[in-house]
């Protein structure tokens, strides 16, 4: 019995060890030096980040309100209301090859009391003050209220690395390696 539970601490102890820790990360860059980058975050904190074989790119590109439609995938930060409906601090249209990335409801660290929800727009109701889309995410539902002061952009898959220069912004999604690098796997 104690050889099982032995071999059996060890096989768990392994398999944490193995499993890579996913890493958001928002900030500046300051320089790239060949597939290593150099970023500041937003919190100050100075980094050094490599990048994965085969990392992805995304684009942003500005959208606006009437872009919004039925069917979309979306990702938006939002401040809660009184009424339990989300205020949207920023809309994502995500491209289909995206959709499901990092889907639900959770708390986000942009701004205090912030949200995230990555969920299909189920309807767009036009309004005076802009848009209350009705957002649908497996195990629950989000009324988002857009304004037409609300940034909207489109994420676009076919950007490159070429476009990644010192002093862009960026939103990164890296993986902490055992040997504790990090590892870019997304350039947003």
């Amino acid at each position: 019995m104690f050889r099982r539970t032995l071999l059996l601490f060890a096989l768990l102890s392994a398999t944490s060890a193995f499993a890579q820790e996913t890493v958001r990360i928002r900030g500046t860059v300051e320089r790239i030096e060949g597939s290593t980058y150099f970023v500041k975050t937003c919190g100050g904190d100075a980094m050094k980040l490599l990048l994965a074989e085969k990392p992805l790119f995304v684009a942003v590109v500005k959208a606006s309100l009437t872009d919004l439609k039925p069917g979309m995938f979306v990702g938006s930060g939002a401040r809660p209301q009184p009424d339990g409906s989300q205020r949207a601090i920023e809309v994502h249209i995500f491209p289909e090859s995206m959709r499901g990335t990092g889907e639900g409801h959770r708390p986000w660290d942009a701004v205090p009391e912030s949200t995230m929800t990555n969920a299909n727009v189920e309807a767009a109701i036009g309004g005076v003050d802009g848009q209350v889309l009705t957002m649908k995410y497996l195990g629950g539902e989000k009324k988002l209220i857009v304004t037409p002061e609300t940034p909207v952009v489109r994420y676009d898959t076919a950007a490159n690395s070429g476009e990644v220069k010192a002093g862009s912004s960026v939103n990164l999604v890296a993986t902490r390696q055992p040997d504790g690098t990090l590892t870019i796997q997304r350039v947003t």
